[in-house]
Order: C-alpha cells, then structure tokens, then sequence
C-alpha cells in the first residue's frame, strides 16, 4: 500500500491583548511543494473578514473537487469524455446540539457530455466517484451527491 503525506504551514501574527473582542482572525496557509499562500479568516460570523474563506468553506471545497477529481478518473477509466463539470456545495454549521459541527455537505454536480452518452452511466460513475473520494471518505459528516447529466 502507497501513503501520501501532506504538509501546511499555518501563520497568524498579531495580538491577543485586546481580548476575545480585537484580535486578529486573518492569517495565511501553504501547502508546499504548491507555492500558492492563502489567506484565511474566521466566519463573518465570528467576527472573521468576509472577503477570506473560512474553514468551513475549505472543508466544504475540498469534499466537493474530490469529488470531482474521484469522478473524471473513474469517467477516464470508463472511457467516458466528459466536456465540463460544474457543482454548487453547500453545509451549514450547526451549533444547537452538542458540539458545533458542520452539518451534511450537499454536493449538486453537472455534468456535460458529448452527445450519445449514456446518462445512466455516467450517474453510475459518479456514484462509483462519491465510494472512491477519499475525503468524503475521511469526514465525520455525511456527503451526499446529486448528479445531473446534460448533453453538449
């Protein structure tokens, strides 16, 4: 069995002398060999900068273009030519019941195939996809997925 290893660095710089009220929640991560930095924030909600992502999106991104990459494998394995995918993830964080935790991530692909396709198997493929993602495979919440195939 292969592993993989993944590596992020985190940095925050700022003061906490202003209390839970004032410091900063920005801060930025990299992923090397990627030389890519992004720059993150709390949810707006708690006092984070809208115009950053935030955690929950990341966790929310990261199941939805594994789903994505686990799909066009297993499409290039089926022989399956796929011309363009779109999909619009959603969760929500709930913080009523025990520990706050984001509830079930949503994932509404589209799918767009060359004509003659069969859309069955492509449903099928991404179903197979969703068993193969490895992080949806990883998380505590569930991921359901909904497949709509359209024809170029």
């Amino acid at each position: 069995m292969t592993t993989h290893s993944y590596l992020t660095r985190l940095r925050w710089s700022g003061s906490t002398a202003d209390g839970v009220r004032g410091y900063s929640r920005d801060h930025t991560a990299v992923a090397p060999p990627a030389a890519a930095e992004i720059s993150l924030s709390a949810d707006p909600a708690f006092r984070g900068t809208p115009e950053l992502l935030n955690p929950e999106q990341l966790v929310v991104t990261a199941a939805s273009s594994c789903q994505l990459l686990s799909f066009l494998a297993v499409a290039a394995r089926a022989g399956v030519t796929v011309l363009a995918y779109e999909d619009e993830a959603t969760s929500h964080l709930d913080l009523t019941a025990g520990p706050a935790r984001l509830g079930t991530i949503r994932l509404a692909a589209t799918v767009r195939v060359a004509p003659g396709t069969d859309h069955d198997l492509v449903r099928e493929l991404a179903h197979q996809a969703h068993q193969e993602c490895y992080v949806a495979n990883s998380l505590a919440v569930p991921v359901e997925v909904t497949t709509t195939v359209v024809t170029a």
